[in-house]
């Protein structure tokens, strides 16, 4: 009876002994254990050392306060002109409320993932085919707005919401790669076109400037023929009125009539002495046996302005 009881005692002083050494909890950093007394919820326990009430206390969750990453599955989902999709994301989260996160909802993972499952649905079937591909920042922010929304009951909040892949029929891939394949034919010969467009007016431009650079050139060419024609004139008109002003100076002088005459006389035979060419035919008006009146009606002219250029110098 005695070794009876010695057992009793030992078994009873050893679950004693278990019950406080399982009362001590350490509680790591980014952790929350959530206290219940005799079942009612009684405190949070954040990171440290925490001694609790054997056979009163207990620990009945344990929430991670880190972020985490929930894989959000395929879905099937119809857009608005009825093309059904194949559609999955990675979402991020995280426990802001550990208390809410258990008591609030049974698996707060499960419904986050559902509840993002549903807006992603709800979202797409408002768009067309080809906006679902350029509209991923709207239905990331729609998923983040309705799950943030539910997560305030939930203890929880939502970071972010990627959309991982957009995945169609193979008959609608088909068709959409004939589509771009059409399109960027199409801008391939637009872009021919405006290249072929442009590439005339530079050439027609270059022609147009062509010309009026070479008439411009003629112009100018011309203006300055023009200008030293004119140089030209001037100058052997002044040159001719200096050399008859020099002419007449020297006719005034003492023996200038008597050089004038000697002169004509001079040129008048050695004209006279080309009349014996062949096939020369003379008109004179003149009698050639008689030089010497002939020559003094040639020099009348001179003898005749003599006295008015003496009388202009007088």
């Amino acid at each position: 009876m005695n070794v009876f009881n010695f057992i009793v005692w030992a078994i009873i002083f050893t679950v004693l002994i278990w019950k406080f050494i399982a009362s001590i909890r350490m509680v790591p950093t980014r952790k929350a254990y959530v206290v219940e007394r005799l079942g009612r919820y009684r405190a949070t326990l954040g990171a440290g050392f925490h001694a609790l009430l054997p056979f009163l206390d207990k620990v009945v969750y344990i929430q991670d306060l880190r972020e985490q990453t929930l894989n959000v599955p395929p879905q099937e989902c119809f857009t608005s002109d009825n093309v059904k999709v194949h559609v999955d994301g990675v979402m991020y989260i995280s426990v802001v409320d550990p208390v809410k996160a258990s008591y609030g909802v049974t698996d707060y993972v499960f419904a986050a993932v559902q509840l993002a499952q549903t807006t992603t649905r709800s979202v797409i079937g408002t768009l067309e085919l080809d906006r679902t591909f350029e509209e991923r920042d709207l239905i990331s922010s729609k998923v983040v707005e309705e799950v943030s929304q539910a997560g305030e009951s939930w203890g929880i909040t939502v970071h972010r919401y990627e959309i991982k892949g957009i995945a169609t029929p193979h008959t609608v891939r088909n068709a959409m790669e004939q589509q771009v394949t059409a399109e960027r034919e199409r801008r391939a010969l637009v872009a021919s076109s405006e290249g072929e467009k442009q590439s005339r007016i530079n050439r027609s431009e270059g022609q147009k400037m062509e010309l009026i650079n070479k008439s411009e050139g003629e112009m100018q060419r011309r203006i300055n023929e023009a200008e030293g024609r004119a140089a030209e004139i001037g100058a052997i008109a002044e040159a001719t009125a200096l050399s008859i002003e020099k002419i007449a100076d020297a006719i005034s002088q003492a023996g200038g009539e008597q050089a004038v005459r000697m002169q004509l006389t001079e040129t008048y035979l050695h004209q006279l002495s080309n009349l014996a060419n062949p096939g020369t035919s003379v008109l004179l008006p003149a009698d050639l046996t008689r030089l010497d009146a002939l020559i003094d009606s040639i020099g009348l002219g001179y003898e005749g302005q003599a006295p008015r250029r003496e009388r202009a110098a007088g």
